[in-house]
């Protein structure tokens, strides 16, 4: 089984139609979306769920009021100003300022304040037209999102081996944090895609550099190369200086948002010269992970 992720160093590059274009061309795969702050391959793919399940990512202080005297130990000792005594005489504990520290469950003399689990989020299994897919969504303000793509990569491998299936495309999160650490850690390969923009080279550059740390392989393709011919130039100056197989060069076309309003992939919609690049970047793709040993997996 072998598994690749595609990410980009910022959003907005075209990732996840490039990932939706992959999972279209690809056999025998299961799909994932390790976005999970802010994911959208569902939005292309339209998964209909078969199993959901809470994402329990950490432990938040629960405060019985039945036991609480307000004595104001709690509110006192919080360095992140997220408990107060309220009118009434009772402790109030604002969730989103808390960080979970632990502290006031071990000072309040009463025992009113509990550490318990957590939901921040669920996790999906789903059935697309293109196969099965893994996904989920981080809750509102919560955190451990980094932990949730594990989650999500380490139930994909579960259904990979269940269906037999040889191959996992991650769709990954944007930046260079701890969730796109998750996203890449143990896959066999990358494909980074990037934008002829001044940011778009500075975060390949970022996101490169943290390939390179985990010593993971990497591919990069361009996507709407023709609205910058200049930076399209320094991206290829940058991959042929790091020895980075530079697989495709995807033009500018109007007809991509048609075909992502639609709902459908770039090679499920015709867009022209699009299409023809998209589907041989997966042959180009598909070509290099057959040649390359199965990485150690998460």
């Amino acid at each position: 089984m072998k598994e690749l992720t595609i990410i980009s160093g910022k959003g907005g590059t075209g990732k996840t139609t490039v990932t939706a274009a992959f999972a279209d061309l690809a056999d025998n795969k299961i799909m994932t979306d390790c976005d999970v702050d802010a994911a959208d391959l569902h939005l292309l793919l339209n998964p209909e769920p078969v199993s959901e399940q809470p994402f329990i990512g950490g432990r938040e202080p629960r405060l019985t009021v039945d036991k609480c005297t307000g004595c104001g130990t709690c509110e006192e000792l919080c360095r992140f100003d997220a408990i107060h005594v309220t009118d009434t005489g009772v402790a109030a504990i604002d969730r989103f300022s808390c960080d979970h520290c632990g502290l006031c469950a071990l000072a309040c003399p009463e025992g009113a304040i509990a550490m318990a689990d957590a939901e921040n989020g669920t996790w999906f299994i789903s059935r697309t037209r293109c196969g099965s897919m893994v996904h989920a969504c981080l809750g509102i303000a919560e955190d451990n999102s980094g932990k949730l793509v594990t989650l999500v990569r380490r139930e994909a491998r579960k259904l990979a081996e269940l269906e037999g299936a040889d191959l996992i495309i991650n769709d990954g999160p944007p930046g260079i944090g701890c969730p796109v650490t998750a996203s890449i850690t143990g896959a066999d390969l990358v494909l980074l895609v990037v934008e002829p923009t001044v940011s778009g080279i500075h975060d390949m550059e970022r996101v490169h550099g943290l390939c390179r740390h985990f010593r993971i392989p990497v591919l990069a393709a361009v996507n709407k190369y023709t609205v910058n011919l200049v930076n399209t130039q320094k991206i290829r100056g940058y991959c042929e200086e790091y020895h980075i197989p530079l697989v495709g060069e995807i033009p500018f076309a109007a007809v991509v948002n048609r075909a992502l309003v639609a709902r459908r992939s770039v090679v499920d919609y015709d867009c022209g010269p699009v299409t023809q690049v998209v589907r041989d970047m997966w042959e180009e793709v598909a070509r290099r992970l057959e040649d390359m040993p199965v990485a150690a997996g998460l």
